[in-house]
């Protein structure tokens, strides 16, 4: 078996899996390594949910817990008989982490540099998944992962160009970058550092063999000149951006403790679709948040339009012990849901629009496993013939079945 990671959570998890393989199996032993999410309460009862499954299925297993939950939620873990070990978010990229002296949670608020994940592909993935930036220095409400991820802290430039090169030189067709909080990559390399923008210009110019770049999720009041250039002028920098913008509504985003409001979100909106005309927003927003009335979230459900969103992803609010926004008067849980509910619904026709607006056109699409392929805007796109992975077809667009476009 050697090393086998189960992961929860976000994109910088899965990659981290990837990488930690390495130093995980370097004494030789075979274990289970459990990377977990802290986002919500239902991420960290999921995780001890398969944990015990893993448990029960294969006795004698040796189970090790990483990831934020190990740093949120320690004695959760540390509990639990299943679990053999806890390895740290600072430690589970270094190869003395996995040593039987290694320190465990707690190091990664004092982490002060990101771990570069040196990996060469994502394993059965067309695109390959870069991260150039962890932790957050921020603080809303309802957020713990600051605490399961430390200070931010970028890889420096030459670090991310080399990963960039050992993919591509893989047959790599695809790169995202991707942190926790991505906007603030480059704050605190010494010098005089690149911000995003220009850390994307250099991937590009650097690797002139690289067809697709991407960024993950943004914080759109972080984006500054150098990004917003890049964006306008880089072709190989594709038009599709996704925005964390969680709110609507003024007040509600003053209580979670954003650095934004609803005219920034609008406005930032409109200046990237007039220096991208091509470009596809989508957003996270969350409902229900404590103190939402129904006219706030009506706020929210308006963003929709005002923004020009595409693709949302929804999160009914739910509380996270530790956090102020716990501590604020909640939402009756029926009315979350239902708010949860109507704001998919405008984003499923939003969608469907987009779609609409694509049927008779001709797109490049990179195609991915199982027939599938994402034209530049990140659409997904049902290819009529079985198609090599991590190859590019212009395609036409015959129709859509309100979710992805089909090609004729």
């Amino acid at each position: 078996m050697a090393v086998e990671t189960l992961t929860f959570g976000c994109r910088l998890n899965t990659v981290e899996s990837e990488a930690l393989k390495v130093h995980a199996a370097a004494d030789g032993r075979d274990r289970v390594v459990v990377n977990t999410c802290a986002v919500t309460a239902e991420a960290g009862r999921q995780a001890r949910k398969a944990i015990r499954r893993i448990a029960r299925e294969r006795p004698g297993t040796e189970i090790v817990v990483t990831g934020c939950g190990a740093e949120v939620e320690t004695a959760a873990y540390a509990a639990m008989p299943e679990v053999a070990r806890l390895v740290g978010n600072a430690e589970k990229l270094r190869p003395e982490g996995w040593s039987t002296d290694a320190t465990g949670p707690g190091a990664v608020m004092a982490a002060r540099a990101a771990e570069p994940t040196r990996i060469s592909a994502m394993a059965g993935h067309t695109r390959a998944f870069v991260p150039v930036q962890n932790g957050c220095d921020h603080r809303c409400t309802f957020c713990v992962i600051p605490f399961g991820r430390g200070p931010s802290r970028s890889v420096p430039v030459a670090d991310v160009v080399t990963q960039v090169e050992t993919i591509v030189a893989q047959g790599g067709r695809e790169i995202v970058l991707t942190g926790v909080d991505l906007t603030a990559y480059g704050r605190d390399l010494p010098g005089a550092p690149l911000s995003l923008g220009g850390l994307a210009r250099q991937i590009l110019r650097a690797v002139p063999d690289l067809p697709r770049l991407r960024l993950s999720s943004i914080d759109s009041v972080e984006a500054d000149d150098a990004l917003l250039g890049a964006i306008a002028e880089e072709a190989r920098l594709m038009p599709h951006l996704h925005l964390s913008l969680q709110a609507g509504d003024d007040l509600i985003l003053k209580r979670m403790k954003r650095r934004h409001s609803r005219a920034d979100a609008i406005r930032f909106c409109e200046t990237v679709r007039r220096l991208r005309p091509d470009i596809v927003l989508g957003a996270d927003l969350i409902t229900g948040f404590p103190t939402e009335t129904e006219a706030q979230f009506a706020r929210s459900l308006d963003l929709v339009a005002e923004c020009g969103l595409t693709h949302l992803h929804v999160f009914p609010y739910s509380p996270r012990p530790g956090t102020p926004a716990a501590r604020m008067p909640p939402v009756a849980p029926d009315a979350i849901r239902d708010r949860a509910s109507r704001l998919r619904a405008a984003g499923a026709d939003a969608l469907r629009r987009h779609l609409d607006g694509q049927v008779g056109r001709r797109v490049t699409v990179l195609a991915e496993r199982g027939g599938i392929g994402r034209s530049a805007d990140f659409t997904p796109v049902r290819l009529a013939v079985e198609t090599p992975p991590g190859t590019f077809h212009d395609v036409g667009i015959a129709s859509h079945d309100g979710a992805r476009l089909i090609a004729a």
